[in-house]
C-alpha cells in the first residue's frame, strides 16, 4: 500500500466533522505526514490542522517554526504554534521533560473530541522498546508506542507506526519535499540519538530485519499488556470496583505477589497515578498486614498509598491548605477555594440571608446536630469513616463564632450541617473519595 492511500484511509476513518490535528516538528516525518493529509483532504473533507511546539531549546528552534509556517502556507492548512517551558528540574531528563512539555501543549490546544496526528515511524518504535529494555521495563513499556488510543478525551493516533524511516524517506524525495534537520539529532549523549546512530545500525548489520522484529516484539508486548489489563480489570471488580480503594482481605486472596503488582499498577493507571517503582511497590505489599490501627504510608513521586480500617488507599499526595486561608460568603454564590471553585449552597431554613465565613478545619470544633445536640467534630469524622489525611482539607463554616457546617471541597459534599441550616448542594454524610485525582497520563 502506498503512503498516501494509507494516509486516505486512515483520513477517510476519522468521523466526519472531527477535526484532525498533525503535530508538526518540521522534521521529514510530521512534513511528510502533514502534506499527505492535506492531499487526502482534498478526496476526504475533514478540519485539518497543524500544532508545532516551540521548546526554545536551542538557536534553530525558530528557524523550526519559520519552515512549519512557510510548509502550512504552501499547503493552505492553519498552523497553531505553542512556546512552552521545559522543567528540567523534575528528574526526568532532558527527552522526557520536552517530551511532557509537548504532551501539555497538545493538550491545551487540542480539544476534547478532536484527533491529533503524531509522525513516529517503526524505527522509532524499535528504538523506544530498546529504551525501555535497557531500564528494566515490564509489558507496558516495552509495548512501546500505541498505534491509536484515547487520551484525554482526544484521539491520539500514529499512521506511520508500521512503516520503516527509508520508505518516508523515498516517498519524501519522490515529492521533492524540504524539511529542517534538528542538529540536537547527532547528540549521541542522549540515549535515543545513541540507539539510532550506534546501535541500531550494528545490530542491522548483523540482522538486516533487526528495526522490523523490535517493532513485532513491541507489538506482542501490546497484546501481553491487554490481557493483563483485561486480567487486572476482573480482579478490580471481584475487590468491588473503585481503583482508589482496594479491600486488604482481597488483595490477600489473590494468587500471587505477581497479581497483586499487577493490581495495584493497573489501579494507579486507572486513577492518573504514577507507576510505584519496584521497590516501593515491593515494600508496599509487604506492609499490606500491619496490625489495623498502624499507619502505614508509602510514597513515591507524584503518588502515594494508605492503609486504613483494612482498606489500601491511592491517591496523590494532598495539597496542603495554607493555614490563614479564610473566605466570606452569603452561602449562595460558588465558594472559592484552594482547590478551585466549590458549587454547593447554605443557608437557615428559614431564608433569612446570611453572612458565613469559611475557614480551615483547626481542630476543637463542635457543631449542634439536629435531634442530637452538640457534637464534637472529631468524633463526628470519625463516625463518618473520614480517612486522617482527608480531614486535613476540610472546611468548617462559620456565622460569628458559631461552627454550622463541615465542608469537603475535593468532593464538593457538606459532611454535616448544622440543626436549622439547609443546603440545596450535595447532601451531608458519607465518605470522601482520596484527594486530587489527576487526568489520565499522556499516551505512550
Amino acid at each position: 500500500m502506498s503512503l498516501q492511500r494509507l494516509i486516505d484511509d486512515a483520513l477517510a476513518q476519522t468521523p466526519p466533522g472531527r477535526c484532525v490535528w498533525v503535530a508538526l516538528s518540521g522534521g521529514l516525518d510530521s512534513s511528510l505526514l502533514l502534506t499527505l493529509a492535506a492531499t487526502a483532504g482534498r478526496r476526504h473533507p475533514r478540519s485539518l490542522r497543524a500544532l508545532h511546539v516551540h521548546h526554545g531549546l536551542q538557536p534553530a528552534a525558530d528557524g523550526f517554526e519559520r519552515h512549519c509556517r512557510r510548509l502550512c502556507s504552501r499547503l493552505g492548512v492553519p498552523l497553531f504554534v505553542e512556546g512552552v517551558a521545559v522543567d528540567r528540574s523534575a528528574g526526568q531528563g532532558l527527552e522526557g521533560a520536552a517530551r511532557a512539555a509537548r504532551f501539555a501543549a497538545f493538550a491545551g490546544r487540542v480539544a476534547p473530541g478532536e484527533t491529533l496526528w503524531l509522525a513516529q515511524h517503526r524505527d522509532d518504535q524499535a528504538e523506544t522498546f530498546l529504551l525501555a529494555a535497557l531500564r528494566g521495563s515490564g509489558v507496558r513499556g516495552l509495548a512501546g508506542m500505541t498505534m491509536g488510543r484515547d487520551w484525554r478525551g482526544r484521539r491520539l493516533e500514529r499512521p506511520f507506526l508500521a512503516m520503516a524511516r527509508p520508505t518516508l524517506e523515498a516517498e519524501a524525495g519522490r515529492r521533492g519535499l524540504a524539511w529542517v534537520e534538528d542538529p540536537s539529532n547527532d547528540d549521541e549523549t542522549l540515549d535515543r540519538n545513541f540507539l539510532r546512530h550506534a546501535v541500531l545500525p550494528l545490530l542491522a548489520s548483523r540482522w538486516p530485519h533487526a528495526g522490523e522484529a523490535l517493532s513485532r516484539s513491541a507489538v506482542l508486548a501490546g497484546e501481553a499488556d491487554t490481557l493483563l489489563g483485561e486480567l487486572a480489570g476482573l480482579d478490580l471488580e471481584r475487590l468491588g470496583g473503585d481503583p482508589a480503594r482496594l479491600k486488604l482481605d482481597g488483595l490477600a486472596g489473590l494468587s500471587s505477589d505477581a497479581r497483586r503488582r499487577l493490581l495495584v499498577r493497573h489501579c494507579c493507571a486507572r486513577l492518573g497515578l504514577p507507576t510505584p517503582p519496584a521497590r516501593r511497590l515491593a515494600t508496599l505489599l509487604a506492609q499490606l498486614g500491619a496490625r489495623q490501627d498502624a499507619e502505614v504510608r508509602v510514597a513515591w513521586p507524584g503518588a502515594e498509598a494508605r492503609v486504613w480500617r483494612g482498606q489500601l488507599h491511592l491517591l496523590a499526595p494532598p495539597e496542603p491548605l495554607p493555614v490563614d486561608w479564610q473566605a466570606g460568603w452569603d452561602g449562595r454564590s460558588p465558594l472559592v477555594t484552594p482547590w478551585g471553585e466549590v458549587r454547593v449552597s447554605l443557608g437557615r431554613g428559614d431564608g433569612a440571608p446570611v453572612r458565613l465565613q469559611v475557614v480551615p478545619r483547626r481542630g476543637g470544633e463542635r457543631l449542634r446536630l439536629p435531634g442530637r445536640g452538640r457534637r464534637d467534630l472529631k468524633r463526628l469524622l470519625q463516625e463518618l469513616d473520614v480517612p486522617p489525611w482527608a480531614r486535613g482539607r476540610l472546611l468548617v463554616v462559620r456565622l460569628g463564632e458559631t461552627a454550622v457546617a463541615v465542608l469537603d471541597p475535593v468532593d464538593e459534599a457538606w459532611l454535616a450541617l448544622g440543626e436549622g441550616w439547609v443546603s440545596r448542594g450535595a447532601a451531608p454524610g458519607g465518605s470522601p473519595r482520596p484527594a486530587g485525582r489527576p487526568p489520565p497520563a499522556p499516551d505512550r
